[in-house]
């Protein structure tokens, strides 16, 4: 851990909060996990099942529709009980749904899965309400955004073993009906449970936003700070893009490049996409020491919108490309966006990182709208992506514009 990385959780008072920043990190690549291999369970499930794109979807759509149904009330325990109890409810659920997929794999069952996979995205709503906005106040508050890119790093890294662990188990070279669903399933839920014990065993600093001198002055609701208003809206979109994007990045390969198998694609996704995915996030981290964050936001969704629309267009390899070099496009923009969020809402901080991640439910209905209009040709279903970045690129400019006014 180098020095500045260290003045990264330090607060203005000298003290440091380098273990509960180093412990908490480790939650965000346990839901990349959960989150990536999803977009190979989408495929399996369509070749193993014999379901359409579109209900195959409902798999990113419960996952989501957790997050949009679980998120108050997981802010409510966080504002109650504090962040550590909010980690371990999450923690608990999480492994919970996991381990069902080992009586799900012997009832074969898609609504047993779904229902699996919802009591993992309940989970995972209680982890990322508590870990999000946790991360942002372990230090000073100009640092937020780098700080929160940089534990966001170690979620793409998540992204990168989801896809490789799931590629490699569910589409085996030698065996045609596919491999054990339930084998990666498991593992992980043994690995969370033992985590959560780690948990409840050790004691995170409460961090207040007075301790850290957020506090707001004045009665101003919440929904009157525009940039937070705008980033719930904002939020929605992008992870409605990159959900849609991950779905159905196996099935847009096979089909315009058909020399590509669904394994060698999962492993491409992997290694290719997770992997600038992983490497643009921690980029981004160290940019942001020289530019705004706005700034480059703006830059990523201009870059998002060009490469979407190359992909839609079915320019064979150069659409292919297109597709990999989205992933380091988006790679900084949700914790850019979150953090841009709660800039300067001060008390409200814990309420706001509950409609945050509500906002989440994006990633539920992207996916089946593109598997509607991609039935046929799955090219067609990318224009929804291309019209989510378009409403990013809307409010990277409104926030650039914001800082500037505010900077006279």
């Amino acid at each position: 851990m180098n020095k500045n990385t260290i003045s990264l959780v330090k607060n203005r008072d000298g003290e440091h909060y380098l273990i509960p920043f180093v412990l908490v990190t480790t939650l965000f690549f346990m839901w990349g996990f959960a989150h990536s291999i999803l977009d190979v369970l989408n495929k399996h499930f369509q070749d193993i099942l014999v379901i359409s794109k579109t209900r195959s979807a409902l798999v990113q759509a419960v996952v989501y529709g957790g997050y949009f149904l679980m998120a108050l009330p997981a802010g409510m325990i966080i504002k109650r009980f504090g962040y550590r109890i909010g980690v371990i409810c999450g923690l608990l659920l999480y492994g919970v749904g996991a381990l069902m997929f080992i009586p799900g794999e012997r009832l074969m069952s898609f609504n047993f899965f779904l229902f699996s996979l919802f009591v993992i995205g309940c989970g995972l709503t209680c982890l990322e309400t508590a870990a999000n906005p946790y991360v942002t106040v372990l230090g000073e508050k100009e640092g937020a955004a780098r700080r929160l890119n940089l534990a966001q790093s170690f979620n793409g890294l998540g992204w990168i073993f989801g896809p490789l662990i799931g590629g490699l188990v569910l589409f085996p070279e030698e065996a045609s009906s596919g491999g054990s669903v339930a084998i990666p399933y498991a593992v992980i839920g043994i690995i969370v449970l033992l985590v959560a014990v780690v948990f409840s065993r050790i004691q995170l600093p409460e961090i207040t936003e007075s301790d850290l001198g957020l506090e707001e002055s004045g009665k101003r609701t919440l929904w009157s700070y525009p940039n937070f208003t705008f980033g719930v809206i904002a939020l929605f979109f992008y992870v409605a893009a990159q959900t849609g994007i991950n779905s159905f990045f196996i099935n847009y390969v096979t089909e315009n490049l058909p020399d590509f198998s669904a394994r060698e694609a999962a492993l491409a996704l992997s290694f290719g996409g997770m992997g600038l995915f992983m490497v643009g996030r921690m980029l981004g981290s160290w940019v942001m020491r020289f530019v705004q964050a706005e700034r480059i936001l703006t830059i990523c969704a201009v870059g998002g919108v060009i490469t979407m629309l190359l992909v839609v267009l079915k320019f064979s390899f150069w659409s292919a490309g297109a597709l990999f070099s989205c992933f380091l496009f988006e790679s900084i923009m949700f914790p850019t966006i979150f953090a841009l969020s709660l800039k300067g809402v001060g008390s409200h901080t814990k309420q706001a990182s509950s409609f945050l991640i509500m906002s989440i439910v994006g990633g539920a209905i992207a996916p089946v709208l593109m598997g509607c209009l991609g039935e046929k040709d799955m090219a067609v279903g990318f224009w929804i992506p291309l019209i989510c970045f378009l409403v990013i690129l809307l409010y990277a400019l409104f926030c650039l514009r914001r800082n500037s006014i505010e900077k006279g």
